[in-house]
């Protein structure tokens, strides 16, 4: 293994800072360390509450991004800002501008959030998936996934710890490079990691000091072996608002993170076969990570694409390279936008109208453009649907529409403006007339409804983790409660997410924060749910944060702007109801 190990394939520009990180990162054992901790810490397990220690720090370190820090001898933490954070003498980083009390539901929820981080060579690089000490199998919740730390790092930089972000964002960057190989197959570029582990192994020929090294995963070693699609587009939407939140552009400008960001939307862009302009993924590529028929074009991968394509856009630097890369950027962002309003959307008219499909049409002015066959409206469907509201189907493929309501997609098509206003309306509308199906005893249903019986058994392959009304078979998951408030705050319906973290408050910390929750109206601890889970936490406080200061939930909000929005009229004025002809347009922005 190698800290930042780059092949010549992928070469980002490197800066002060990148050489610096580059180097391999020395990290003693310290001799303040207790003979227990040293005894029981080995090179598997993740280094948690490694804070250094003031002799570890006294020197100057300043990076490329003119964001550095210069500590001084004592213990001293100078920021741009010139404010200081103190290192008490004891060698334990504390917060001095946010003491933790224990008395409420939050100031748990921060004690165990800060529990969570692990430290790479002294500096804060992220949180692991669960701290459960009753867990006697650890598999990889003892990792940092990228996905994962997304609510962790938004409660960080709505706290105003910037640091750990930071550090987050620019290590993750350089495992972007790596080379990454699975049966002789090596990946496109810009593919960003599952996750990383920081492992502490003996330093060569030095038997008392030890040295750090990331160890990535890029989905070689998952279950499945499922290479994380989302990732890439997470990190793209946390660096945007790192930025936002932090008025600190000097990262997202920086040589190295602008040619991630590039390497991302190329491997996205990429022309294939698929005719369509959504992302085309295998099962499991996503926060439903196991087989649950979501292959295709899984509604998640596509709010999650849009959003990045539009956070990306805001945050590539002008140049004559870039050019042809924002050309086709815009052009997506037309596409994408038109496919899922027109295609993904159903509300009680639109039920009507696929209820009275003619089928096997073939020309170009066709109205059933994907073969949609009328006896696919399943019967919960008919029950399922409010006169008043509507959502975006999981999936469209050629003679076939998932008409599972999945949570997060619907939730990020309103935080990202992928779905209109009337459509953002009409979703809430439905979480409200169908809070006894999608909330009830916990927020919220990861998906609706559960695959059952025959069905679960060839879709889900009889997967005993998913069984019906658990885990992704229509479990419910605390972490959403983020996604929702935000999407609430974006279309001023905050009072539908306070009302669901009302619900989680009463049982979700004395439930040792689960990881999900088992059954319809989400009453059991899931069966196989890790306890003390980072990202229920995280998502938790993300919440709360977000109600108390509704403000700040701009930093991940995307408003769709004017260009696309005139583009899309032009979309729509030639939409095939509208007897379209052969005439082949493209709406460049």
């Amino acid at each position: 293994m190698h800290v930042f190990h780059t092949t010549d394939k992928a070469h980002h520009g490197k800066t002060d800072f990148d050489i610096l990180e580059s180097t391999m990162c020395n990290c003693k054992r310290l001799e303040s360390v207790s003979s227990n901790t040293t005894n029981d810490q080995d090179s598997t397990r993740p280094k948690l509450d490694k804070r250094p220690t003031v002799g570890s720090l006294n020197e100057t370190v300043t990076d490329s991004t003119h964001h550095g820090e210069a500590i001084g001898v004592d213990g001293n933490v100078k920021h741009e800002n010139g404010g200081f954070n103190k290192f008490p003498s004891d060698g334990l980083v504390q917060d001095p501008l946010h003491k933790v009390g224990e008395n409420s539901i939050e100031d748990e929820a921060w004690n165990l959030l800060r529990d969570s981080i692990v430290y790479y060579c002294n500096n804060p690089v992220g949180t692991i998936a669960a701290n459960d000490p009753s867990s006697t199998s650890v598999l990889n919740y003892d990792q940092v996934f990228i996905r994962d730390f997304i609510p962790s790092g938004i409660a960080f930089l709505l706290k105003g710890e910037y640091d750990i972000v930071r550090n987050f964002i620019l290590h993750t960057l350089q495992l972007q490079s790596w080379e990454k190989t699975m049966d002789c197959h090596s990946p496109g570029q810009g593919l960003m990691p599952a996750s990383f582990k920081v492992r502490e192994i003996p330093l060569d020929g030095d038997d008392s000091a030890t040295e750090d090294v990331l160890d990535p995963d890029f989905g070689e070693a998952a279950i499945g072996r499922v290479a994380p699609v989302d990732s890439g587009l997470w990190w793209i939407i946390l660096l945007r608002a790192y930025g936002k939140c932090t008025g600190d552009l000097s990262v997202q400008e920086r040589v190295d993170v602008q040619t991630g960001i590039k390497m991302i939307l190329k491997l996205c862009l990429a022309d294939g076969f698929d005719m369509f302009p959504t992302l085309l993924v295998t099962d499991g590529s996503c926060m439903i990570d196991r087989r649950m028929g979501i292959h295709g074009h899984p509604l998640e991968i596509q709010a999650l694409f849009y959003s990045a394509l539009l956070c990306a856009r805001e945050m590539l630097t002008p140049e004559d390279g870039s050019a042809d890369l924002i050309r086709a950027l815009n052009n997506r962002l037309v596409a994408l936008s038109f496919h899922i309003r027109e295609y993904y959307w159903i509300d009680m008219r639109k039920l009507n109208e696929i209820y009275r499909y003619n089928t096997e049409e073939y020309s170009f002015d066709a109205i059933n453009k994907f073969n949609i066959y009328p006896d696919q409206i399943p019967s919960w469907l008919v029950e399922f649907m409010p006169s008043k509201g509507g959502y975006l189907i999981g999936n469209l493929q050629p003679a076939h529409m998932d008409f599972r309501f999945f949570s997060l997609g619907n939730l990020w098509s309103i935080v990202s403006s992928l779905a209109n206003t009337d459509q953002s309306h009409a979703i809430l509308d439905l979480i409200e007339a169908k809070w006894a199906e999608l909330v009830a005893d916990m927020p919220f249903k990861i998906c609706y409804p559960a695959l059952e019986g025959q069905e679960w058994r060839i879709i889900a392959g009889s997967d005993p983790k998913n069984t019906p009304w658990s885990y992704h078979n229509a479990g419910s998951w605390p972490t959403l409660l983020w996604q929702l408030t935000v999407a609430c705050i974006k279309m001023n319906r905050p009072d539908i997410a306070l009302k669901a973290v009302q619900v989680a408050e009463r049982r979700i910390s004395k439930d040792k924060w689960p990881e999900y929750y088992d059954a319809k109206r989400a009453r059991f601890i899931g069966k196989q749910a890790r306890l003390f889970q980072t990202w229920s936490i995280a998502g938790y406080l993300v919440a709360k944060l977000l109600l108390a200061n509704p403000n700040a939930a701009n930093i991940v909000i995307s408003e769709e702007d004017s260009e696309l929005k005139n583009a899309f009229t032009c979309m729509i004025s030639a939409n095939p109801r509208r007897k379209r002809g052969r005439k082949k347009q493209s709406f460049i922005v």
